[in-house]
């Protein structure tokens, strides 16, 4: 075996980091259902409420462990900075409505389709050829996520459904345009993405002064940990890899999503579920497992 070099190892060693980073992230993510069966309130209010403690709580941390830098971050935020934060915001608006109107199921197999969208986007905009391994896992849980559904109902179906896949296609430009920029700090568009999607929400919330005081300790769990947590770690973890694969291991929290409200409200998951989830998260896996032979066989 050739020996590695500093840089080949050091390249390896990011991967690996952009790898566990993304992971996280989609675990974070998939608690979003546990959340919302906990809050009686309309999609709006629970917007506002979850974006101002999430981006609350990462400009603390910003200027918190950066001081006047971190400040300056938040303040001086440049054209791509602030274009992933629209697109962020635009998914995080789609998201809960897409949640209440249609199944979580649903949600997911069109949140399945990411890894699709952004390798088309990647090579529109980047000319970043897929990986055949990836996109043929791809593939795989895209299978998985569509033995999930199954069982669409009509009516309000069709507008969460739609709402779902312009979160989707928000979600790829981001990762996309994270991926075009990683040398461009991306937290501080996490933060303002939050504070933005809490804007948006105040013309249309209607509980937003009737919240108690255990329902703010939800939301504040909700905005710190599902979405402040998991969107600093998805733009930092895929700034390292290629936008499929970025993409590809986020959807591990479509099998999740379905297990956090199994865990908490004993709602047991249909034989689609299980099958499906069992092929999403071993076509990810599948894929993480050959990328590292892979990157052991080139060193």
């Amino acid at each position: 075996m050739r020996e590695r070099t500093p840089e080949v190892t050091g390249a390896a060693s990011q991967h690996r980091l952009g790898i566990a980073l993304v992971v996280a992230a989609a675990i974070a993510w998939s608690t979003a259902p546990f959340f919302t069966r906990l809050l009686a309130y309309d999609s709006w209010t629970i917007l506002f409420w979850r974006g101002l403690f999430g981006g609350g709580l990462i400009a603390a941390m910003m200027v918190l462990l950066q001081g006047r830098a971190g400040l300056q971050e938040l303040t001086r935020m440049g054209k791509s900075g602030w274009l992933v934060a629209s697109y962020s915001t635009a998914a995080m608006i789609a998201f809960i409505p897409a949640l209440q109107l249609t199944s979580v199921s649903n949600v997911a197999i069109i949140i399945a389709t990411g890894p699709f969208l952004a390798a088309a986007l990647a090579w529109a905009w980047l000319r970043e050829i897929p990986r055949l391994r990836t996109m043929l896992a791809s593939v795989v849980a895209l299978c998985g996520v569509a033995i999930i559904l199954g069982n669409a109902r009509a009516g309000s179906d069709i507008l969460g459904i739609a709402l779902a896949c312009f979160m989707a296609l928000a979600i790829a430009a981001m990762t996309v345009m994270v991926r075009r920029h990683k040398g461009t700090s991306m937290v501080a568009a996490a933060a303002i993405s939050n504070i933005l999607g809490s804007v948006v929400s105040i013309p249309f919330a209607h509980g937003i002064a009737g919240v108690t005081g255990y329902d703010l300790f939800i939301l504040a769990m909700f905005g710190f940990f599902q979405v402040a947590i998991g969107l600093t770690l998805f733009f930092v973890g895929s700034r390292l890899l290629p936008s499929s694969q970025a993409a590809l291991i986020s959807t591990l929290e479509t099998p999740l999503m379905p297990f956090w409200v199994w865990l908490a409200f004993a709602e047991v998951p249909g034989i689609r579920v299980l099958i499906g989830g069992a092929l999403v998260m071993g076509a990810v896996i599948a894929d993480i497992i050959g990328d590292n032979r892979a990157q052991r066989q080139s060193g």
